[in-house]
């Protein structure tokens, strides 16, 4: 049971780096085209321009 604890946090832990490598190059493609990231938060879409995102 122990190995498999470890195999799940160490999948996890690739997901998380896998994501975060994903969103940081979406971020670059975006400001490289002068481009908008949308969110919501609290229900509310804000929009941001992707060159104002620090990494």
């Amino acid at each position: 049971m122990g190995n498999n604890h470890t195999s799940n946090i160490e999948m996890r832990e690739k997901i998380r780096n896998g994501l975060n490598l994903a969103f940081k190059k979406m971020v670059n493609y975006k400001s490289k085209n002068d481009g908008y990231l949308v969110f919501s938060e609290n229900g509310k879409i804000i929009k941001v321009k992707a060159k104002d995102i620090k990494l």
